[in-house]
């Protein structure tokens, strides 16, 4: 009987792998009874309802703000100081190649106030002056010190009139010219101001000018390197005589009367600036 089964068992193998099956058979879904899923649910809610509770018991901490504030606050205090920004190097090696040392403005001492309604005139009012001659004297005289940062190197008697040509030429043809040169100007050198005198001091001459604080006598302008322009020097050669001859005309319309070194021997050293008036306009030479 045994063999029998055998038998019949490999002769239906054998039907089977002559005629193999052209795909797999699909798989049946496995169903879930309604039970299992309900307990699945009401797991899951209990444990997501025990997290929540677990979560609420855990004390929280305190808001951090006043910490904070105190943090900050003590930061402010406390930081240190950043460092002092680093100086222009190229600006520094430009100045070296050009031969200039720059040299940062000096202060202006000995000024009192404002001068002739004007903050960039620099000084103190006088007294009238009356002259020892006729025709000498100032009515309202004024004693400048400094025009547009530029300091005299003696403090300057005249009258309000020639104080603003002086500042006038200062901005106009004085800055300009010399720009950045040795860090620009920083004093005017003063060879003579307020004086009762004659015309180049000659007897039986006019009275100057000077006399009538209507002129100022410059000879020269310092840099704040140090270097000086002077007239006498650098007025017929040198690096500065184009830088001088250009002064010397930018002068010409502030001022009524502007001498130089090609006007006479009285000039050789200096510019003569006065505020005299002609018909036929200014007297330059």
């Amino acid at each position: 009987m045994t063999g029998l089964t055998l038998a019949i068992a490999l002769l239906t193998s054998g039907a089977a792998w002559a005629n193999p099956p052209t795909s797999s058979p699909r798989p049946q879904s496995r169903s879930i009874p309604d039970t299992e899923v309900t307990q699945a649910v009401v797991a899951n809610t209990a444990e997501t309802g025990l997290v929540a509770q677990v979560l609420r018991d855990v004390k929280q901490p305190a808001a951090p703000g006043k910490v904070v504030q105190a943090t900050l606050a003590g930061g402010v205090i406390h930081s240190p100081r950043p460092p002092e920004r680093p100086e222009n190097l190229y600006r520094k090696a430009t100045v070296a190649a050009a031969g200039f040392r720059a040299v940062p403005l000096p202060p202006v001492s000995g000024i009192k106030g404002t001068l002739c309604g004007d903050p960039s005139i620099q000084g103190v009012r006088m007294s009238p002056i009356a002259g020892r001659l006729r025709g000498c004297g100032v009515p309202e005289p004024v004693q400048v010190r400094a025009v547009s940062g530029v300091t005299l190197s003696t403090p300057a008697t005249m009258d309000c009139t020639t104080a603003k040509a002086l500042k006038s030429w200062v901005d106009r043809g004085v800055m300009p010219v010399i720009g950045r040169l040795g860090g620009g100007p920083a004093e005017l050198r003063v060879a003579a101001h307020y004086s009762c005198r004659t015309r180049n001091n000659q007897p039986g001459a006019k009275i100057s000018n000077h006399g009538m604080g209507q002129a100022i006598d410059i000879s020269g302008i310092v840099l704040q390197n140090g270097v000086a322009i002077d007239v006498l020097k650098g007025w017929r050669g040198g690096q500065h005589s184009g830088m001088l001859k250009a002064m010397h005309r930018a002068a010409c319309g502030p001022f009524g009367t502007v001498l130089g070194p090609n006007a006479d021997r009285y000039h050789q050293d200096h510019f003569h600036l006065d505020t005299a008036r002609y018909r036929r306009g200014s007297y330059c030479h």
